[in-house]
């Protein structure tokens, strides 16, 4: 039986499957209970560009995309087959379509939302994870009947790191450990090789949508960094005056970068108070704390225009999402670090060629073209949700989430 917090889930049978799920909603629960009062703050800097959600939006919205997608939606047993439009039953509380359904209450407006207290909220996620549950004892033990309670399941393990990062943004107090110092290793020289990327129709468990259909990719060789770019090597991109020359800067990144130093007076990465030219120290506020970073921790709250930047100047760039895939599975000995920071790639989110959306089609199709990939994982991912293949992405804008970067030779 596979551990129920590895990467093993993505075949998980149905009794493991239970037990994560309960894992899951555990471990939401205990996020949840550390925000307190953080739980009605309406701040702006939570919702900037309308991409957080409040907590108890989140919590609710759990329960509801469990709900929706398992025991309201009776072609469940189809799979990736199944219509995403047939009729569903009616949930067992009659407004949470028009609470928790992301079409109907779209990001802007969720802030002013007048949702149940969270105890109410708490008795629908107990009641409609029971269902599930129940449902689950009696599904086949295959990867069709077996699809949408895992993607539950993953889906659950997005919205907790989402509650953690909104906590960052918030500056509330949550006892998770960072990622520690790394001592630099040199470039790793990763040979030509024609690699297949993504998963192939044929293979076994759960995948994303974004990750199929697989087809092979000709790689020339290249060189890699072992880890993500460290603070001691972001710090002397700034003591070279890298937030003043727009030479290093896409012109949309500089327009960008020229915004946040006129509005927030900002010459660093996001949450940092304190990065200094003579001292090298950099001060950043975790969790509510300002804490003194030390030079081998990872660069993080980093935008895609500041990551680009810093290779400009560096005078490498960005690795390809096959470059990075193919590098956390062949050189993975040879000292390749990866899943205490989300790492960013040159790499535009677009289709495989091939693609097909899942039932859930809102996942991956409205972001193609307009956001950038992004992987690996970051420390305040589950271990499950840390696959070599799994394709997040986000726009070049966003530093709230825990992202760093790592660089190629030209």
């Amino acid at each position: 039986m596979p551990d129920v917090d590895s990467s093993a889930m993505r075949q998980g049978g149905a009794d493991v499957l239970s037990l994560a799920l309960m894992d899951a909603r555990n471990h939401t629960l205990h996020l949840i209970s550390q925000f307190d009062a953080g739980l009605s703050v309406h701040d702006s800097a939570a919702h900037e560009s309308d991409r957080s959600s409040p907590p108890l939006w989140t919590l609710g919205h759990i329960g509801w995309f469990q709900e929706r997608w398992v025991a309201r939606h009776l072609q469940r047993h189809l799979g990736r087959q199944s219509d995403p439009t047939a009729t569903r039953l009616p949930s067992i509380e009659p407004n949470a379509d028009a609470w928790w359904d992301p079409e109907q209450m779209p990001p802007s407006q969720r802030w002013a939302l007048n949702l149940p207290d969270i105890g109410s909220i708490k008795a629908y996620l107990l009641e409609t994870l029971e269902v599930t549950l129940e449902l689950l004892e009696k599904t086949k033990a295959d990867d069709d009947a077996l699809y949408f309670f895992r993607l539950a399941l993953f889906h659950e393990d997005q919205e907790g790191e989402a509650l953690i990062t909104l906590a960052q943004t918030l500056g509330l107090p949550l006892g998770l450990s960072l990622p520690g110092p790394v001592l630099v290793q040199p470039p790793l020289l990763v040979p030509s090789t024609r690699w297949t990327l993504g998963v192939r129709e044929t293979e076994e468990g759960f995948s994303f949508d974004n990750e199929r259909p697989a087809y092979g990719v000709q790689v020339p060789e290249f060189d890699i960094d072992a880890q993500v770019v460290t603070w001691a090597q972001f710090v002397e991109f700034v003591d070279d005056g890298g937030y003043d020359r727009p030479e290093f800067w896409h012109p949309k990144g500089w327009a960008w970068a020229q915004a946040k130093a006129e509005q927030e007076g900002r010459r660093a990465p996001r949450y940092v108070d304190q990065i200094g030219v003579a001292s090298g120290a950099v001060m950043q506020t975790r969790f509510g704390t300002p804490r003194r970073m030390l030079g081998g921790q990872p660069a993080m709250h980093v935008s895609w225009w500041e990551a680009d930047a810093w290779c400009r100047w560096a005078g490498r760039r960005l690795p390809s999402e096959v470059e990075w895939e193919v590098a956390a599975h062949s050189v993975i000995r040879r000292r390749f670090r990866w899943g205490d920071v989300w790492e960013w790639m040159g790499t535009s989110f677009q289709a495989y060629p091939g693609f097909v959306p899942d039932p859930d089609r809102d996942y991956s199709a409205p972001y193609f073209g307009t956001h950038k990939v992004l992987r690996g994982a970051s420390f305040a991912t589950r271990a499950r949700m840390k696959h070599p293949k799994f394709r997040n992405f986000a726009h070049p804008v966003q530093d709230d989430i825990f992202v760093g970067f790592r660089s190629c030779s030209l």
